[in-house]
C-alpha cells in the first residue's frame, strides 16, 4: 500500500450529524438518501466493515472508495476495490480517493475519509527505446 497524503478525516462532521439525527433535529430521510448507483457500487466494489449502521443498527456498513484524478482518464469518478487502488497507486503519480460509508438497509451514507495517493512524482514519461532500426526517411 502506498503512503496516503493530505488525509482528511470526517469523523467530527459525522458525529455532529448523527447527534442531530438522534436528537430529532434532522430527519432520517435527509441522511438516508444513498443513490442506487452508490448502493450498487457498495455491493460490487465495497469493503465490508465490522461497524454496524449508526442509524438503523440492522446491517454492517460498507466502505466504498471513489477515485478522481487527471491521470486516471476513463477510470476517474469510479468506485474501486482497495486492491485496485493499491495497484493504481504503484503506477500513477497522484490521484484522490474518497471513502464513503454506506448502509444497504436504510441507505445511510457519509463521507468518511479523503486522501491523495500515488507514487508522488511525475509519471514515467521517458521516451521508450525502440528495438528496430530507423530508416533515413524517418
Amino acid at each position: 500500500m502506498r503512503i496516503q497524503r493530505q488525509v482528511v478525516d470526517y469523523a467530527l462532521q459525522r458525529r455532529s450529524l448523527l447527534a442531530e439525527v438522534h436528537s430529532g433535529r434532522v430527519g432520517t430521510g435527509e441522511v438516508c438518501d444513498a443513490s442506487p448507483y452508490l448502493l450498487r457500487a457498495a455491493r460490487f466494489h465495497g469493503e465490508p466493515t465490522a461497524e454496524s449502521c449508526p442509524v438503523c443498527r440492522r446491517e454492517r456498513l460498507t466502505h466504498v472508495s471513489w477515485i478522481f484524478g487527471d491521470e486516471l482518464r476513463h477510470a476517474a469518478g469510479s468506485a474501486r476495490h482497495p486492491d485496485e487502488i493499491d495497484a493504481l497507486a504503484n503506477s500513477l503519480a497522484d490521484f484522490s480517493v474518497y471513502v464513503v460509508e454506506v448502509c444497504g438497509a436504510c441507505h445511510w451514507n457519509h463521507l468518511v475519509l479523503s486522501y491523495v495517493t500515488g507514487t508522488g512524482g511525475a509519471p514515467d514519461t521517458s521516451p521508450r527505446r525502440s528495438d528496430r532500426r530507423r530508416t533515413a526517411a524517418e
